[in-house]
C-alpha cells in the first residue's frame, strides 16, 4: 500500500492580511494624531483678523474644519516642499456670508478636500476595528474547539472533524507482540485477528464475517493501549487511533461527525484497525445525562452503535476499544455484532512481573547483585506501568549517584519509594520514636509467629509518605483466593502494633488509625460478602452497590433489616476482638524477644529478614505457632 504524500501547510494568508490591516489602522491613527498635534487651534475671530491683515496665504476646508497656512510659514518652505498648515479653526454653525468675499479680496488660495476621499478614510477608520475584533473572535473559537485555521493541517476543517491520527503501513507502530510481556492469554486472543486482517479473502470464501469489535478490559497500567499498538504493528494495516474524549468538542454535533468520518476512512482503506481508548468516557449507560436523549455524549454513542451495525460484512475493519470500567458501559455496546469479544488483562503474577522487568531493563545496565526475581516477588499488585516506572526510577537514582550500573540497592529503594513514598525528614522526639519502634515491632512479631501470615521481608521506622514506619511482608506464592485462616491472621497482624503498645508500654496511641480502618474493612468483607461467619451464613449483606454515576453508598438503601445489621456488626466486632487477643498473646509470650527487636530497630532504623530472625529466633518444630480455631476466632496453639 502506497503512502499518501502530505504536503506542508500553506502560508496562512488570513493572519498576514490581519497583520497588514492592523498596521494600516495604526498608521491611520498615528497620522490623525500627528495632524492633530502639529496644528494649533485658534478662535474663528482670530482667523478673521489674520485675513484682514493679509497674513493668510492658503486655507483648506474639510467638513467644517479650516486649516490655515500663513504667509510666513509658506515663505519658510522656500518652495522646496509643501508647507504644513500650522493653524486650524472651525467654521461656525451659522454660515458667515462675509467669509468668501474676504478670502477673494485678500487673494488667499482656497483648497477644498474631496468628499469621496474623506468618506473612504472615515469608512476604513470605522470598519477596521470591527474587522479585527471579528477575526480575533473566530481565531479564539477555533483554538478552543481543538485547532486553529493554521493548525488544522492539509485537510483543513475536515481533519478537525475527524480528530483521528492515521498510521499507514510505512508508519506503523514499532511495538510488536514480543514487547508485550506478562499478558500471554490476552495476546493469544488478539492474535486471532491477525489472520483475518492479513488474508480476509480466505475467511470470506467460507462465509465468515469480520469480527465487529474487541473490548480490552483491565485495571489501569496493564497494557491495553500497548496491546492495541502491538496488534497494529504486527498486522501492518492502517491504524486509526483516537481517545473517546476527543469525540466531544465545544460545537454540538462534532462528536457524531468525527465518528462518521473516521469509520468512512477506515472502510475506504480496509483492511484497517480503529482503536478507541477510554471507551467509558462516552460509552456509559444512556439515560443519565442532563440533556436526556439530546445529550451530546449520547448522540456520539448512538453514532458509534449505528456505524458498527452498518458494516456490510465484507469490510475488514476491526474496532478495538479499551476501558477499565466495563461495568458502566451501555449494554448495547456489548451485544453480539458490536464489542462481542472481551479480552481481559489482569495484573501480572510473579512470573509475568519477571518477564515485564526483563523487557523494561533490557536497555538498563544491571549490576551482578541486581536480582530481578526478588524484585518481582516483592512487587505483588504492581501493574506493567508500575514496573516500568520502578525500573526507570532505579536508573535515575543510579545516574544521580554517578553509578555506571543499577544495583539491588537502587531497585530496593525505588520499590520502597513507589509503595510508601519519598523519605520525609521529621524531628521525632525520643519517646515518640520508641513508641513507633514498639508499634512496628508488634506488627513484625505477630506476623513472624502466626502460621498463615506472609513471611516478613523488612521493617523500618523511617518516615515515608504518610506513614511514620512500615512492616513489609512478601507472599511466598501468588494468591487468587484468600482462605479464612489467612484472613484471620492478616487481621491479627494489622492489630499487632496496637497490641504491642498496650502490652509493652501500657497505653495505646492514635498510631493505629489506619490499622483499625483496614482491619475493620477486611472483617466486614469476611462477614457480609464472603460468608465466613457461621452465625450469619452465606448471605450478601454489603451495605450498597456502587452505582456508576451516584457512587458508593448512594445508589440504593440497604436491603436487610436492622436486626441483621446488628448481627453483622456483632460478628465484625467479635472477629476484631479475637484478633486483638491473639496478637496480645503473641506479644506477651515473646515479650523478651520483642523488646530485643525494639532495641535493634531503634539503633538501626531498618532491619531485613536475617536481622529480624536474629532478634526473634528461628522458627523450629518445637516452637509454638499460633493457629486460629475454625470458626470462633479463638487460639489453638500447635
Amino acid at each position: 500500500m502506497s503512502d499518501p504524500k502530505i504536503e506542508p501547510p500553506k502560508q496562512n494568508w488570513a493572519y498576514a492580511s490581519l497583520f497588514a490591516l492592523a498596521v494600516f489602522w495604526a498608521g491611520l491613527i498615528l497620522l490623525t494624531f500627528s495632524a492633530n498635534t502639529t496644528s494649533k487651534v485658534i478662535p474663528y475671530s482670530e482667523f478673521k483678523r489674520l485675513l484682514e491683515t493679509d497674513e493668510v496665504a492658503q486655507v483648506t476646508f474639510d467638513a467644517g474644519t479650516v486649516s490655515i497656512l500663513t504667509r510666513s510659514a509658506a515663505a519658510a518652505g522656500n518652495g522646496e516642499s509643501p508647507a504644513t498648515p500650522a493653524l486650524k479653526t472651525y467654521l461656525p454653525e451659522i454660515e458667515d456670508p462675509a467669509l468668501m468675499p474676504l478670502l477673494e479680496k485678500q487673494g488667499v488660495e482656497i483648497v477644498v478636500t474631496s468628499p469621496a476621499a474623506r468618506n473612504v478614510g472615515n469608512w476604513f477608520g470605522t470598519l477596521l476595528p470591527w474587522v479585527i475584533m471579528i477575526a480575533i473572535y473566530i481565531w479564539f473559537i477555533r483554538r478552543v474547539s481543538g485547532g486553529g485555521a493554521g493548525q488544522l493541517g492539509p485537510g483543513g476543517f475536515k481533519d478537525f472533524v475527524s480528530g483521528a491520527s492515521q498510521k499507514t503501513a510505512a508508519d506503523t507502530p514499532t511495538v510488536r507482540f514480543d514487547d508485550v510481556a506478562g499478558q500471554d492469554s490476552a495476546k493469544r486472543e488478539v492474535a486471532e485477528i491477525l489472520d483475518f486482517l492479513k488474508d480476509p479473502e480466505r475467511f470470506e470464501k467460507v462465509g465468515a464475517e469480520a469480527p465487529r469489535g474487541v473490548l480490552l478490559m483491565g485495571p489501569p497500567g496493564t497494557g491495553k493501549t500497548l496491546l492495541a499498538r502491538a496488534l497494529a504493528g504486527e498486522a501492518r494495516v492502517p491504524f486509526f487511533n483516537i481517545s473517546a474524549s476527543e469525540f466531544i468538542e465545544v460545537f454540538v454535533g462534532v462528536g457524531a461527525s468525527r465518528v462518521r468520518h473516521m469509520f468512512e476512512e477506515a472502510k475506504k482503506r480496509a483492511p484497517s484497525i480503529i482503536f478507541i481508548d477510554e471507551l467509558d468516557s462516552i460509552g456509559r449507560v444512556r439515560g443519565t445525562g442532563l440533556g436526556g436523549g439530546h445529550d451530546e455524549r449520547e448522540q456520539t454513542l448512538n453514532q458509534i452503535l449505528s456505524e458498527m451495525d452498518g458494516f456490510s460484512g465484507r469490510e475488514a475493519v476491526v474496532v478495538l476499544a479499551a476501558t477499565n470500567r466495563p461495568d458502566v458501559l451501555d449494554p448495547a455496546l456489548l451485544r453480539p455484532g458490536r464489542f462481542d469479544r472481551h479480552v481481559t488483562l489482569e495484573l501480572p503474577d510473579a512470573k509475568a512481573r519477571m518477564a515485564i522487568l526483563k523487557v523494561h531493563t533490557k536497555n538498563i545496565p544491571l549490576a551482578d547483585d541486581a536480582n530481578l526475581e526478588q524484585v518481582a516477588a516483592g512487587t505483588p499488585g504492581f501493574s506493567g506501568a508500575d514496573l516500568k516506572n520502578l525500573a526507570n526510577e532505579a536508573a535515575i537514582a543510579a545516574a544521580r549517584e554517578g553509578a555506571r550500573k543499577v544495583t539491588m540497592k537502587h531497585l530496593d529503594l525505588t520499590r520502597d519509594r513507589v509503595i510508601m513514598g519519598t523519605v520525609r525528614t521529621l524531628a521525632i522526639q525520643p519517646e515518640e520514636r520508641h513508641r513507633l519502634a514498639v508499634h512496628e515491632s508488634g506488627h513484625t512479631a505477630v506476623a513472624y509467629y502466626l502460621a498463615h501470615a506472609d513471611p516478613i521481608y523488612k521493617v523500618t521506622i523511617i518516615p515515608r509518605g504518610r506513614a511514620l514506619g512500615s512492616t513489609h511482608m512478601l507472599p511466598e506464592e501468588e494468591r487468587h483466593t484468600l482462605p479464612r485462616e489467612y484472613l484471620i491472621d492478616r487481621i491479627a497482624v494489622m492489630l499487632g502494633g496496637r497490641a504491642a503498645e498496650k502490652e509493652i508500654l501500657g497505653s495505646i496511641s492514635s498510631g493505629a488509625d489506619d490499622d483499625i480502618q483496614q482491619a475493620t474493612k477486611l472483617a466486614r468483607a469476611m462477614v457480609a460478602r464472603w460468608g465466613m461467619s457461621d452465625k450469619i451464613g452465606p448471605v450478601d449483606l454489603r451495605q450498597s452497590d456502587e452505582h456508576p454515576f451516584l457512587g458508593r453508598d448512594l445508589a440504593m438503601p440497604r436491603h436487610f433489616s436492622d436486626a441483621t445489621a446488628e448481627a453483622v456488626d456483632n460478628e465484625v466486632r467479635s472477629l476484631l476482638e479475637d484478633a486483638t487477643a491473639r496478637a496480645q498473646d503473641v506479644i506477651r509470650d515473646h515479650q523478651k524477644e520483642v523488646e530485643g527487636l525494639v532495641a535493634a530497630l531503634e539503633a538501626r532504623e531498618t532491619l531485613d529478614k536475617g536481622q529480624i530472625e536474629q532478634c526473634l529466633g528461628k522458627k523450629s518444630a518445637g516452637r509454638v505457632v499460633y493457629l486460629a480455631k475454625p470458626s470462633d476466632g479463638g487460639d489453638a496453639p500447635a
